[in-house]
């Protein structure tokens, strides 16, 4: 009687073990109760240090640290079951902002309302329509996940975030419009469509280039396309009308003399195939925007009137 007490604990342990690993460290009661864990075997667990309670029936397995991804997955678990990370702890998973640490949001479905301590959440309708799983997660889609950023982000970083999931492959600009389309109403929806549709909206790399698109805006300037292959070359901005190409130098990634080199090969092999190269530093783009803008505005009128 006594062996098959400890077969069967073995077994549960082992089943703890398995969800756990797949959880990223986390358990809830009811999930340790279900592989076999009688509530004095729980509590026995928890005295041992076995067991860590995190949140009201959620515990850490093992050594109370966790991932980030162990702490959302712990705070999805203490909303319920059909909770679902959002807002921007769905963002940071999803990798279209930053992390840096923010207040876990948890979005949940009415008419649910559980509000564990530690915790914001957001109660809306269908959320079981925009929820997919992603690292084992289970979290708000990267169209709704966007949607929400464009409740609470700046122009500037909600603009980068949708860069950064089309980036990823996670949207595009036009599937993204086409769901928003379909979506007039939802709180953030108009905000990312007025993005999506403003005339400066460019998929770009970087803010810096983000921030030139600005500045040929202000300067009254024809946009130009962005992410183009040139001559076999992906380039940062291009004028084919005008065969002119514009390269942006960030401060990370033009500082060595390899990559400076490299810049002085691309601009070659792009004046020798009859195209004019044009070449801003980040501090040009960002602290002389109207000399870099007079600069543009005499070479496109040249090129302009060479054309004609």
């Amino acid at each position: 009687m006594l062996a098959m007490a400890r077969t069967r604990s073995h077994s549960a342990g082992r089943e703890v073990w398995a969800l756990a690993r797949a959880q990223h460290g986390v358990v809830t009661r009811a999930q340790l109760l279900d592989a076999g864990l009688s509530r004095a075997a729980i509590e026995h667990r928890v005295q041992r240090g076995r067991l860590h309670c995190l949140y009201p029936a959620v515990f850490v397995v093992g050594r109370p640290e966790l991932t980030q991804q162990g702490r959302w997955m712990a705070a999805v678990l203490a909303c319920g079951a059909s909770a679902a990370l959002s807002h921007t702890s769905a963002g940071e998973l999803w990798g279209v902002i930053e992390a840096r640490g923010r207040p876990v949001h948890v979005s949940l479905p009415r008419p649910v309302d559980r509000r564990p301590v530690g915790i914001t959440t957001h109660r809306r309708d269908r959320l079981a329509d925009w929820v997919i799983e992603h690292d084992g997660i289970p979290v708000t889609s990267p169209s709704q996940t966007l949607i929400d950023l464009a409740t609470s982000l700046t122009s500037r970083h909600l603009e980068a975030a949708v860069n950064e999931a089309d980036k990823l492959d996670l949207i595009d600009p036009d599937s993204l419009r086409a769901e928003l389309e379909h979506r007039r109403g939802v709180r953030g929806v108009a905000r990312l469509r007025l993005l999506l549709d403003r005339r400066t909206f460019r998929l770009t790399d970087s803010e810096l280039e983000r921030r030139f698109l600005r500045l040929v805006c202000k300067a009254g300037l024809p946009l130009p396309e962005t992410r183009r292959r040139v001559n076999g070359l992906i380039v940062d901005f291009f004028w084919p009308e005008l065969g002119l190409v514009v390269e942006t130098d960030g401060l990370r990634y033009h500082r060595t003399p390899a990559q400076q080199a490299r810049d002085r090969r691309r601009d070659q092999a792009l004046t020798a195939a009859g195209l004019t190269v044009l070449r801003f530093t980040h501090a040009q783009v960002r602290f002389e925007p109207d000399a870099v803008g007079a600069t543009l505005r005499r070479v496109i009128a040249r090129l302009g009137r060479a054309a004609a």
